[in-house]
């Protein structure tokens, strides 16, 4: 496979070059990309035969890549605002009156006080050098507030933590030898499809494909099975498992004695929770979950691909401990085909310590939640809160679209005297009230390295083509401003290259990423066949006494959610709001193929529902609670469950029908584990729109 270098003075050639590459964006694939390159112009990107995992096959979204990539919209010089905020009226400028102002006004900031400077980032690009490396030693050094990355799996992933030891599970190639798969919160065809592709093998080869999902997704359609419950009710399915489990005694008592810990406790826990109780709960039919716990006790093995969407609800830490307790119970974890996997990520030997240089801060700072930025820009300073955010930088987000409880992000963003910087590829809902945009690579252009959170490959890319037009990437950005703030530590030299070396250090064959594109991790088939869990008892931790010291109940359990259905007279329906299959988070909205098939901004809703409100399909309704209004059309369907909405997202705000997105109904209120947000624990009301 031929190289590119990053920068070449050389003619570009008129013969086709292939560049290997990564994906980017968040989705547990990570894969391993291909981009033919003529005369310097990427002309297509497709997937790399060569890489297991991605088989030569990629999504629709990123099949379309080179589309993104030369949008005509795309961002390709610095924009300096010059009308009011939110406006949208911005002038070129130069990088360097840009830089320097930048510099100049944080500056300023700093010397009254650098907590008021917060950076605003999530996983617009989840590769780890232009995410969180040159950017996050320039904000340690700076002194700025932390940014407490919540938005979308610390819910999750602090529930797996305290079972088993972090985010680990089995490898996602044997679930393809799996004769019984439960898809667990996750519509698979659409966010994780390399997956679907190992499901299908397994289900070809006699294996029961079992969804659970409050929505009738496109991966429901072809399961076998299809249990439709209510909105954060998984803990209570999960328990009511365990109980038949136990009453039938299809458990594993070897397995359970030797590696697990707590197990008395979580057994008098379990057997509160008879199917007639979890049924009534859940929504469902008795006699589905007792076939579900049947079939969990005798198809061996059982493996459960748990996914996100179920751990956005108040009790979403202990709904995934809950959930992550069942293969120790059967003893999955012994076979290779069995066990769980949510995310892998934790199995990487990343040196964050490295890339992300802590050392360089000097003195402690204050934690903000990215979800309740809504409220947060609206702080005055106190003793409690610290002084106000006063400058905001915000890279691989788009928070005016993606953060919870919208109407008050704006509100916060439309401060005039709040100084806001945005580095993008396009005018978002965000760009749109930035003071300075600057023009960012896209994932073409630069150098990048990434694990992934549904495999356990590392992957690096290379730049195919030369950044367009005057788009520097994350890391020389935030390398000229330290520049600028006369940050003059040697780590700031650093190159992407040797920022792409120092993520995994010695512990990863780098030279097998520069041949190839891509190498694997050294991990057991069956990762815990014999225990030797990542928790401090070396144990599948049913009881964690980490969290009974902190005050909190040490075994999983159902948490009702804060907004459960029937608990307001006004507002009678509930809402969850999944990404539309076209789009990510807010990324590709504005691609125009994507957009096009998407349509427009629905709201999902039961004919039942629709009957009794005198909504017929296609009409433009109103969906509406205390936090605000979006206006959407009605697509009345039997994937919403009676008593539940969809509202599929996330479309940019200034794309809705009335510059409003599904995040103005969605609450800042966190999850019990995870300090995470709450989007799936909504209830709202619909009506017909008036004109």
């Amino acid at each position: 496979m031929d190289r590119m270098p990053e920068t070449t003075g050389q003619r570009p050639s008129t013969l086709p070059t292939t560049v290997a590459g990564a994906c980017p964006h968040d989705c547990p694939d990570t894969c391993a990309l291909l981009t033919t390159v003529i005369e310097g112009r990427a002309v297509q990107v497709h997937g790399n035969p060569d890489h297991s995992h991605t088989a030569g096959t990629l999504c629709t979204k990123v099949s379309r890549y080179t589309e993104r990539t030369y949008h005509p919209e795309r961002v390709l010089q610095p924009l300096k605002r010059s009308g009011a905020k939110g406006s949208g009226q911005f002038a070129p400028a130069s990088w360097d009156e840009a830089l320097d102002d930048i510099a100049g006004r944080l500056a300023a900031i700093a010397a009254r006080d650098p907590q008021a400077i917060l950076p605003y980032s999530y996983a617009g690009t989840m590769g780890m050098v232009q995410g969180e490396s040159m950017a996050a030693r320039f904000f340690k050094q700076l002194g700025a507030s932390e940014l407490d990355r919540t938005i979308c799996a610390s819910a999750g992933a602090e529930g797996l933590t305290h079972t088993l030891g972090g985010k680990v599970g089995m490898k996602v190639e044997h679930f393809a030898s799996s004769r019984l798969i439960l898809i667990w919160g996750s519509n698979s065809i659409g966010s994780n499809l390399h997956f679907w592709r190992l499901a299908q093998q397994a289900k070809r080869d006699g294996a029961k494909l079992v969804c659970i999902d409050p929505r009738r997704t496109e991966t429901a359609d072809k399961c076998h099975e299809h249990l439709q419950l209510l909105p954060g009710t998984d803990a209570a399915l999960a328990l009511s498992l365990m109980h038949e489990l136990i009453v039938h005694d299809w458990l594993d008592h070897d397995y359970i004695a030797r590696h697990t810990l707590g197990w008395p406790a979580l057994r008098e826990r379990a057997l509160q929770w008879p199917p007639e109780r979890a049924a009534a709960v859940c929504g469902l039919p008795v006699e589905q979950i007792r076939q579900l716990a049947r079939d969990y006790g005798s198809l061996s093995p059982a493996a459960i691909r748990l996914n996100y969407g179920m751990q956005r609800v108040r009790g979403g830490g202990n709904a995934t401990r809950a959930v992550a307790c069942l293969p120790a119970l059967v003893g999955a974890w012994r076979q290779a085909g069995g066990g769980l996997l949510m995310s892998s990520s934790g199995h990487y030997p990343v040196q964050h310590a490295a890339l992300q240089r802590p050392d360089l801060r000097r003195s402690a700072s204050r934690v903000i939640n990215m979800s309740t930025i809504g409220d947060d820009l609206l702080r005055p300073a106190s003793a409690d809160f610290g002084p106000r955010i006063e400058a905001l930088i915000v890279y691989n987000s788009n928070p005016l679209a993606v953060a919870p409880e919208s109407a008050k992000v704006a509100q916060g963003f439309l401060r005039p005297e709040l100084f806001t910087v945005v580095l993008e590829h396009f005018m978002t809902d965000t760009a749109d009230h930035a003071d300075y945009v600057l023009p960012a690579t896209t994932q073409l252009e630069h150098w990048d390295i990434h694990l992934s959170y549904g495999h356990s490959d590392v992957l690096l890319n290379r730049p195919a083509i030369a950044p367009l037009g005057q788009a520097r990437s994350n890391s020389e950005i935030f390398r000229q401003l330290a520049q600028r703030m006369g940050f003059d530590d040697p780590c700031y030299a650093d190159d992407d290259l040797t920022l792409c070396k120092a993520a995994f250090g010695a512990q990863v064959d780098f030279e097998a990423l520069l041949s190839q594109g891509f190498t694997s991790l050294n991990i057991p088939d069956a990762p815990f066949a014999e225990g030797g869990f990542p928790t401090p008892s070396g144990k599948c931790e049913f009881f964690s006494q980490r969290l009974a010291d902190r005050g909190l109940d040490g075994l999983p359990d159902h948490l009702p959610n804060a907004e459960a259905p029937g608990s307001s007279e006004r507002y009678r329906l509930a809402m969850i709001s999944p990404p539309a299959r076209n789009f990510l988070n807010s990324t590709f909205v504005n691609v125009t193929s994507l957009r096009d098939i998407e349509t427009e901004p629905v709201l999902e809703i039961h004919s039942q529902d629709a009957d009794a409100r005198q909504i017929v399909d296609g009409a433009t309704v109103r969906v509406y609670n205390d936090r605000g209004s979006y206006h959407c059309k009605a697509r009345v369907s039997d994937r919403a469950r009676p008593g539940l909405v969809v509202g599929l997202g996330i479309w940019w705000r200034k794309m809705g029908l009335r510059g409003t997105n599904v995040n103005e109904l969605t609450s800042q209120r966190l999850t019990d584990l995870g300090r995470a947000p709450t989007f799936y624990d909504c209830l709202v009301e619909v009506e017909l729109a008036r004109p």
